[in-house]
């Protein structure tokens, strides 16, 4: 099945939310990936981070779908898309050396 790959960074907006409302977000967020992957869906999620491991470099999502409409229809139920605190972007992540990846035993 192909592998989509999803990165995002907080809008603006996001700015004006207290530490609070963004963690409660950010839980939201968790929860739909943890109920996904234990449905069995391969799914992985994370945030990036400089040099000196300080976030800010926005979020990624790694997962699998049957093809790219059925991935954005998948990524548009994140919470974090559904109440608009980022900026995303989808891609398929087509692996060139021709074997197909199993993301699952490095990523687990």
């Amino acid at each position: 099945m192909p592998i989509f790959i999803k990165t995002e960074k907080f809008k603006k907006c996001t700015l004006d939310l207290s530490n609070s409302q963004r963690n409660n977000f950010l839980l939201m967020h968790k929860e739909w990936v943890k109920n996904i992957s234990q449905s069995g869906q391969y799914i992985h999620s994370g945030y990036l981070t400089n040099e000196n491991k300080i976030p800010g470099g926005g979020g990624l999502l790694i997962f699998e779908a049957k093809d790219y409409l059925t991935a954005k229809k998948f990524i548009e139920n994140d919470p974090m898309i559904k109440h608009e605190l980022v900026d995303w972007n989808l891609q398929e992540w087509i692996a060139i050396d021709g074997s197909k990846p199993n993301f699952s035993t490095h990523l687990g």
